[in-house]
């Protein structure tokens, strides 16, 4: 899916920096790591290998993969035992850091902006922002959910591409792959699984 393209090469954007201190203002935090981001990626220091340790680094540092996790697993999370609740966080951890690395060469220079941000609560901000490709393509308008439980440390958990949130098309493709199976959860283990080891 063409969504799901850009979804990747925009955490590629996001994700690959050094592990650094950034604002915890959720606004300058966006700005600051996708700018240094940006920057980086097109210096062409680092190969291909160095790229996927540093966006594994950094994806497990600033994502709740935990949360993203249970979220996309739906109701689901809700009714399975917490031995099944193991073996798929720990495979979508999995599948979700796979997912960044196999699509390095995606990636092509752009201009970033922050143009403004809403506060939804005090847990989440909404900072959004506009990507312009330097190769010519349409910009495209992210929303950057960031939550702010810990005030001190911001934490990315969903990013709406022209109005279409990630996360929710995460989890309406598992939904999608648990409802064709008596919704079971080691179906979708299975899957997640199997596309690490391809």
């Amino acid at each position: 899916m063409k969504i799901l393209k850009i979804f990747f090469i925009l955490l590629l954007i996001f994700f690959h920096t050094n592990l650094k201190a950034y604002s915890a203002d959720p606004k300058e935090f966006v700005f600051e790591l996708v700018s240094e981001v940006i920057e980086k990626l097109s210096s062409k220091n680092l190969d291909k290998k160095e790229k996927e340790k540093f966006i594994e680094s950094i994806a497990l540092e600033y994502v709740d993969i935990k949360a993203l996790g249970f979220y996309t697993l739906g109701e689901l999370r809700k009714s399975s035992s917490e031995q099944d609740l193991l073996k798929y966080q720990t495979s979508f951890e999995k599948y979700f850091l796979k997912s960044l690395t196999s699509r390095l060469s995606d990636y092509s220079s752009s201009r970033f902006e922050v143009e403004s941000f809403e506060k939804k609560s005090s847990n989440y901000t909404i900072v959004k922002s506009k990507v312009t490709p330097n190769d010519g393509s349409p910009k495209i308008k992210i929303d950057w959910r960031i939550y702010t439980k810990d005030p001190d440390k911001p934490l990315i958990r969903d990013l709406i591409v022209e109005g279409l949130s990630l996360a929710r098309t995460q989890k309406e493709e598992f939904a999608s792959i648990l409802n064709s199976n008596n919704n079971d959860i080691n179906v979708l283990i299975k899957k997640l699984v199997e596309f690490v080891n391809n």
